[in-house]
């Protein structure tokens, strides 16, 4: 059996298993139960110091 053959086999079959089982996992991380506080906090970010700079020791975390 020629390398093209085998490939386009394990292409056909177990990679698209593989890669609609990573994308179901994906989409089950991004809606699990509390991730909308982390994505809320991180979409905050440019807004957290509005008023005045952030101090060295804010800007770090």
């Amino acid at each position: 059996m020629e390398t093209y053959s085998l490939l386009r086999e394990f292409a056909d079959s177990w990679m698209l298993l593989f890669l609609f089982a990573f994308f179901i996992g994906v989409i089950v991380w991004v809606f699990r139960p509390g991730a909308s506080k982390e994505y809320k906090d991180t979409a905050s970010i440019p807004f957290r110091h509005d008023d005045k700079p952030a101090t060295d020791k804010e800007a770090r975390t």
